[in-house]
């Protein structure tokens, strides 16, 4: 018996008239995910917080069409609502959710008083509750497709336990659970991945240089830089090709994990 046609299943990119919207995609893994998603086909929407300009000019300089700048603050419900509105007054579902904006601050594991109590609930907040309140917002356009997924980007950090911070660390552990569950909640018809990096050479973590990435890929079995395309690259196999996989991460680090 042949098996039906499923959509988005056929050929290796087949992403033509689909729609992807990117939190936190005016720079680093983000915005190297929205130019990977535009050139297989998608519309996508470039979800920003504070890099308005940012979004635009990348919005305008994608390939083929369709593209946009939406503002997306993830510590504003309201506000991520409102982003979701304003995508569905234009389309009817939303295939691709990818949710890559997140916050820290480099603090020593050992300072515990340096990483008080507002630093801690903003890292929490940011992290883990604005990941939720976006996929929150975007359910209805999400299984109106039929076929969607969410990625989650998460960090090598959430499995060592190293990081920028403790912080940090608890908010992308809290990231992996929440994909998990949240993959059980909302299939069949959205799927839900993680892809987990480490030391992306993005300007993401303050203070950090291009010469610490560095040293720590030096130390990986890889012995590769992470580059923010190598994670957009992940994404894409989640969405295109990794058509049974769900509740899962995928670690993108050059075996930094061993």
């Amino acid at each position: 018996m042949t098996e039906p046609a499923r959509p988005g299943a056929q050929g290796p990119y087949p992403l033509s008239g689909r729609v992807a919207v990117v939190c936190g995609g005016s720079s680093g893994i983000g915005a190297a995910t929205a130019r990977r998603l535009a050139g297989a086909g998608a519309s996508v929407w470039i979800g920003y917080n504070a890099g308005a300009d940012r979004a635009a000019t990348l919005a305008a300089d994608l390939p083929g069409k369709g593209h946009r700048k939406l503002h997306m603050p993830l510590l504003d419900s309201e506000g991520l609502a409102n982003a979701a509105a304003e995508v569905a007054s234009m389309h009817g579902a939303v295939d691709v959710l990818v949710n890559s904006a997140a916050y820290t601050r480099a603090v020593p594991h050992w300072d515990l008083d340096t990483l008080d109590d507002a630093l801690f609930d903003r890292v929490l907040t940011t992290n883990v509750r604005g990941v939720f309140a976006t996929i929150r917002a975007f359910r209805r356009l999400l299984t109106a497709s039929g076929d969607a997924v969410v990625v989650n980007i998460s960090s090598l950090s959430a499995q060592t336990g190293q990081g920028s911070s403790v912080a940090y660390c608890a908010s992308k552990a809290a990231l992996d659970t929440m994909g998990m569950s949240l993959a059980r909640a909302l299939a069949p018809t959205i799927r839900v991945v993680t892809v987990s990096p480490a030391g992306v050479a993005t300007d993401f973590v303050p203070g950090r240089s291009r010469e610490q990435v560095e040293k720590q890929a030096a130390s990986a079995p890889l012995r590769i830089v992470t580059e923010p395309d190598d994670v957009a690259l992940a994404v894409m196999a989640a969405v295109v090709n990794l058509r049974q996989t769900t509740g899962s991460i995928l670690t993108v680090d050059a075996g930094r994990h061993l």
